[in-house]
């Protein structure tokens, strides 16, 4: 059967897609439906026709999945932060485990054999709600003119109003409140996308969990916020705010953030302390790293599952104080700060200069005088280091961890990583299918995948993270790419 735009289909859903969609199929014609579950049988209504598939708007459930759920947030099918929140906590972390391990079949061309000896199981979280410790809200006004915030809805910069997101903290709600209240007292306007004019773009919120401190930055369309006095005097009476500043975006541009960020009242930064847990168990020890953040650093928003992320990470570092590391794609040092106590020397790299300044700044409040940082893309710092020897330590670590970007690492720093022969490389990644290349690329360099297990760091999304382990084999001739 030929289906068009408004054809209504009865179909079970069998899968789900990269963007949390439910799939099904009637007679080999595959339908993507937004809303629907894993188990649900629902009534579709077809909004684009391809040749072999379809898009499909949920029309009613008509038999609801024995996983399904109701979603606890009231605009969770509206806004597009949660695609799947509607679907049981467990089968979650199902699905994520299984995206993972088909990535490394179908991508990394690893047999299944192989996959089923290195995947560890899903490193879920207890409580999967309340875990975000930044939340960025664009501002703006409904059809009737009243100021709100919120969150866009997928894939459009239309603004569902919502001042108390469940992945979250709950100090949010208050923050905003404020602001907006601020706001229509002093008569500040929001920005406009589409004319460029108005003044408030976006409210920054961040926490601290371990310190409880709370920072708020508002990013302006102006060189100065009017009346921010009686902005900082609002916000002071919210408990723990340590931190108020505006950062100053003048473009017309998606990008949030601007390059000027301006403190108006108390600290430049807030401090986090991430905890090492016993790898085993999850039980948090007295081991911890204190960071400095500042509303441009990039820190893990899940600072329950960072700390599990990260000692996994140092537990398949197998450091003994004797090793040197490399951790590419650095930031705030978050990881080589993990390392540090823990190795004889650790070098950072990464292209941003803010993240650097934070990263030794960090390096110092930690008192840990074994680490180096670079400024620099990792795929020219690396082998800029490997030509032009100055130290053994540098050019043949022990260990290289890397946590790159969505995109992965990039070919040059891969093969220099190979050069490079370390005993053992860490690869963290949040995209399983840019890792499952980069795998493949490796093992076939001369290292043996060993493990693999994702850590749920996105209850509710789509996303997971996921830690690796590779060992070099001695025996194996190193291959080097062409380039």
């Amino acid at each position: 059967m030929d289906y068009k735009k408004n054809d209504l289909a009865e179909v079970t859903i069998t899968d789900i897609g990269n963007d949390g969609e439910g799939i099904g199929k009637i007679d080999g014609y595959t339908l993507f439906i937004k809303d629907a579950v894993i188990g649900d049988t629902v009534s579709a209504k077809i909004m684009k026709a391809k040749k072999n598939y379809a898009y499909a708007h949920l029309e009613k459930v008509l038999k609801p999945s024995p996983f399904r759920v109701d979603a606890p947030c009231p605009v969770a099918r509206q806004c597009g932060g949660c695609q799947i929140q509607n679907l049981a906590y467990e089968k979650q972390l199902e699905y994520k485990f299984n995206k993972v391990k088909n990535d490394l079949l179908r991508i990394g061309g690893f047999s299944q054999e192989e996959v089923a000896a290195v995947m560890e199981p899903i490193v879920g979280m207890d409580e999967p709600f309340r875990y975000r410790n930044k939340a960025q809200f664009p501002v703006g006004c409904d059809r009737e003119g009243n100021l709100i915030s919120g969150f866009y809805a997928g894939r459009t910069h239309s603004i569902i109003p919502v001042k108390d997101c469940l992945l979250g903290v709950e100090e949010n709600k208050e923050i905003l409140e404020a602001v907006l209240s601020y706001m229509r007292e002093c008569k500040v306007s929001p920005y406009d996308e589409a004319t460029g004019k108005g003044i408030v773009r976006h409210v920054l919120i961040r926490k601290g969990f371990s310190s409880e401190e709370l920072m708020v930055c508002l990013i302006i369309n102006a060189d100065k916020l009017p009346h921010q006095e009686t902005l900082v005097e609002k916000l002071q009476n919210i408990k723990n705010i340590v931190s108020v500043s505006v950062n100053i975006n003048k473009e017309k541009t998606n990008v949030i953030l601007g390059k000027e960020t301006r403190t108006i009242f108390g600290l430049k930064t807030i401090e986090d302390t991430l905890w090492e847990v016993d790898p085993s168990t999850f039980k948090e020890t007295e081991e911890g790293v204190t960071y400095s953040i500042s509303p441009k650093s990039f820190y893990q928003v899940n600072p329950v599952q960072t700390q599990k992320l990260y000692s996994l990470a140092l537990s398949y570092a197998g450091l003994t104080g004797k090793e040197s590391v490399w951790d590419l794609y650095c930031g705030i040092g978050t990881i080589s700060l993990f390392m540090a106590p823990h190795a004889k020397k650790v070098y950072g790299v990464e292209i941003v200069p803010e993240a650097i300044a934070d990263a030794k700044k960090n390096a110092e409040i930690n008192g840990f005088d074994n680490t180096e940082f670079y400024v620099g893309k990792a795929e020219e710092v690396l082998p800029k280091f490997y030509e032009n020897p100055s130290d053994k330590d540098m050019t043949h670590p022990d260990v290289i961890v890397v946590d790159p970007p969505r995109k992965g690492c990039d070919e040059v720093c891969l093969n220099t990583m190979l050069q490079m022969k370390p005993e053992r490389i860490v690869y963290v990644s949040c995209d399983p299918a840019t890792l499952a290349r980069d795998l493949r690329i490796l093992v076939d360099g001369g290292y043996e995948l060993k493990k693999v297990r994702p850590v749920d760091q996105f209850p509710h999304t789509i996303h997971t993270e996921v830690c690796c382990l590779l060992e070099r084999l001695r025996s194996a001739i190193i291959c080097t790419m062409r380039l």
